[in-house]
């Protein structure tokens, strides 16, 4: 079987910043549901940190250097990290569902295969 190879002229082009944009939108869709009391603390930190997840993809994209790109996705992996640390927080205070917190679990470890992916190729 011949595959074809797909050219990447965006960020937006790349699967790791897709998934990573399906999760940003689960978090702030999940989040619109936790206490009003939240709203400066936990809602605020999942939703910068989900973002921060696609704009360091989305930087990292534009660099010219691999260790630049890597630098960035690097950063977009720890932010993904604190994502799935601030789910298991909210599951546990019982913002979420366990049917939420599983499809946006796995959303997680969707995005973290994909941003590893990205730290191993080296024209991205």
């Amino acid at each position: 079987m011949v595959q074809e190879k797909v050219k990447i002229k965006s960020f937006t082009d790349l699967y790791a910043w897709q998934e990573g944009h399906k999760l940003v939108l689960m978090i702030y869709k999940i989040s619109k549901n936790f206490p009003r009391e939240e709203m400066f603390g936990l809602v605020s930190q999942m939703r910068r940190a989900a973002v921060s997840i696609t704009s360091n993809i989305a930087e990292g994209f534009s660099r010219a250097t691999v260790r630049d790109k890597c630098q960035f996705y690097s950063m977009s992996h720890g932010s993904l990290t604190e994502i799935q640390n601030q789910l298991v927080i909210a599951r546990d205070l019982g913002y979420l569902s366990k049917e939420e917190f599983d499809k946006v679990a796995s959303q997680t470890i969707t995005v973290h295969k994909l941003i590893t992916g990205l730290k191993k190729i080296k024209n991205t």
